[in-house]
């Protein structure tokens, strides 16, 4: 079971595919980032993010897609962007037939570490420890797509 995670933003949109083999094991695929540029118009980032998305879905071939949910408590213009952002990514794994999974970052937290208020750090390391990567993934967008990829295969169980 291949399952990508995605860690939504319009600027640095992270994701992370991870590879489920027989024995319920993560094994790391491919992370990166998909960036924009600030300048470009909020129209062509999207339309940049849904074109580089549909080429990863075409090149690593997931069944699952993992998206981290929306928690915003104060910048009202930047979390209405990364909700346009997140409905891009939701309607690209929809057109490719994915079977989408929508979790909290409490959710996520709770998954890798058991506790749901680890910090960035904590969440990292555990990235690294379950795919037992020599260092932790970066930049923090990529590990936080990891990480959701992970709670995914996490409820799988």
């Amino acid at each position: 079971m291949r399952i990508l995670g995605i860690d939504p933003g319009t600027g640095i949109l992270g994701f992370g595919v991870i590879e489920i083999d027989n024995r319920n094991k993560a094994h790391l695929t491919d992370a990166g980032v998909i960036r924009t540029p600030v300048h470009e118009d909020t129209s062509v980032r999207l339309l940049t993010i849904y074109d580089e998305l549909t080429a990863l879905i075409k090149e690593l071939k997931p069944q699952k897609m993992s998206v981290e949910k929306l928690f915003f408590a104060q910048n009202v213009t930047t979390a209405m962007t990364v909700a346009q952002a997140r409905g891009v990514v939701l309607l690209c794994g929809q057109q490719h037939g994915l079977e989408l999974h929508e979790y909290t970052p409490l959710q996520i937290k709770m998954a890798l570490t058991g506790y749901g208020r680890a910090d960035k750090k904590q969440m990292q390391e555990m990235v690294r420890v379950i795919l037992e990567l020599k260092e932790v993934p970066k930049p923090d967008d990529c590990a936080d797509a990891l990480a959701a990829a992970l709670c995914c295969s996490q409820s799988m169980r």
